[in-house]
């Protein structure tokens, strides 16, 4: 009797074990279920998402250079500073419409066809800047037989300080990545201007002081970089929108540095961006100011390389 009550007793526990064994099993089949239920709904909810509105007309293709222009017919532009520099329009359509005679470099340092936005040291932030609207009024107005490139190389937020410490920010060596730029330049073509917009992060009580001695600095390093003592520099002044009252004077008390250095130096020039306006947040020029802003560096260039052009204000 005993013996039988312990085949009993085993035989429990085996129906135990095999009933603990397939629920497991379930469970874990009900665990995969789950995993596969809340990913497909992931997927689903990604592609019904909207998509990014300031990305919505970026180019989706990259349009390598087939042949690069003869060296001397090759007119190269340097745009450097800070983000109204690198831009943060919207881009729209008729802002990526490549011309075959208008080159610029992309991250990786290849010449491509350009289109806007130019900048892409910044991906989060980056929008629609001056440099398409800049070189397609250059193009108008020089010889069918000339080329521009239009190069990208300013970081928002970046202080004049930082340019002449060759700091790295934002994970860009400022100075060192404007040699590089140059030194690919002198290889393929003619550094013709550096744009320079830049001082909106030096508005402070203790900085502005110095900034037209930075300005000074700077240039010459530019210029030292370039080999060209006579490189034009033009420089955008700040906008007149910001706020509140006090920004908006320390705003004008950088603009009347950039115009004191000017006076100065025989090859610098200012671009007015006074009737400009912002895109909603007073800092940053909106679309149509930076097509417009584009054209008056372009108008200033040519009215210093063409003197027969007249139309810079």
């Amino acid at each position: 009797m005993s013996l039988l009550l312990g085949y009993v007793l085993v035989l429990l526990r085996l129906c135990n074990n095999l009933l603990v064994y397939q629920s497991r099993l379930y469970m874990l089949f009900i665990m995969k279920i789950k995993i596969l239920f809340f990913t497909l709904l992931s997927m689903v909810l990604s592609c019904n998402e909207a998509p990014d509105q300031r990305k919505i007309n970026f180019p989706k293709t990259v349009d390598y250079v087939e042949k690069m222009p003869h060296r001397d017919s090759l007119w190269v532009f340097v745009m450097a500073g800070q983000s109204n520099m690198a831009g943060r329009g919207f881009v729209e359509p008729q802002d990526t419409i490549p011309n075959k005679r208008i080159l610029t470099l992309d991250k990786s340092g290849k010449w491509i066809y350009a289109k806007e936005p130019l900048h892409f040291y910044e991906p989060s932030l980056t929008g629609l800047d001056c440099g398409l609207s800049f070189a397609n009024t250059i193009i108008d107005a020089v010889p069918q037989g000339i080329s521009i490139a239009i190069i990208p190389c300013a970081v928002g937020g970046s202080a004049i300080e930082q340019w002449l410490g060759d700091e790295t920010y934002r994970g860009v060596r400022l100075l060192s990545n404007f040699r590089s730029k140059v030194d690919e330049i002198k290889k393929n073509g003619t550094l013709k201007a550096v744009l320079w917009h830049q001082g909106e992060s030096n508005t402070t009580p203790e900085l502005i002081p110095s900034y037209e001695d930075r300005l000074t600095e700077l240039t010459a390093t530019f210029r030292a970089i370039a080999a060209n003592d006579s490189l034009p520099i033009l420089i955008g002044q700040l906008g007149s929108y910001a706020e509140p009252r006090d920004a908006r004077k320390r705003w004008a008390a950088i603009n009347a540095k950039i115009k004191d250095y000017a006076a100065k130096d025989m090859n610098t020039y200012v671009i007015y961006t006074q009737d400009l306006t912002h895109k909603g947040d007073t800092i940053h020029f909106d679309s149509k100011s930076q097509r417009k802003m584009g054209k008056r560096f372009a108008d200033r260039y040519l009215n210093i390389a063409m003197p027969e052009f007249t139309e810079a204000p």
